[in-house]
């Protein structure tokens, strides 16, 4: 417990904006366009430094915090209910995919989403943090357009950038 006190004290903005400079925001942001051009479902990527000291008391972890980030973004607030969290958080070294009902109900996520993760924590871990964000943008987009195909219009419903707290 106080390792990971002292892992989010430690964690900072600044360490986000290190991590995630405007030139790495600004991919991740045109994939997610480029993704979503293709798909009728919409993509969020946030970018968290640290929990607050109350939420870690509370033992809160990324899972119950992503889910926290997916209610106050609205992310569920789509059409088609067919709105995807990806979530970073820094000070624990996560990352979490939530998708709206619409998606959970045509896809298996256990089966989908732990690659996804698992693949962007590796990539982060190795330094790539453009190289594995934008891949993880990707996969969880080709699975979007396998099973949320454009059919008419198709409204940008949320911002595409890249949320940083």
């Amino acid at each position: 417990m106080l390792q990971r006190f002292f892992r989010h004290f430690i964690a900072s903005y600044w360490q986000v904006q290190r991590q995630f400079p405007v030139s790495v925001r600004a991919a991740i942001t045109r994939a997610i366009a480029r993704s979503e051009m293709q798909h009728a479902a919409e993509l969020r990527f946030v970018v968290e430094a640290a929990l607050s000291p109350t939420q870690l008391l509370q033992r809160m972890t990324a899972r119950e915090r992503a889910l926290d980030l997916f209610s106050a973004l609205r992310v569920w607030d789509t059409e088609h209910n067919s709105g995807v969290l990806i979530y970073v958080l820094l000070g624990d070294h996560a990352v979490e995919i939530v998708a709206d009902r619409g998606i959970a109900h045509r896809l298996r996520e256990q089966d989908l989403w732990p690659p996804v993760m698992a693949g962007l924590q590796q990539a982060f871990a190795a330094g790539q943090v453009e190289a594995g964000a934008v891949a993880a943008v990707e996969m969880v987009g080709e699975h979007l357009i396998r099973h949320f195909p454009v059919n008419g219009p198709n409204p940008d419903e949320l911002p595409d950038d890249v949320s940083l707290i």
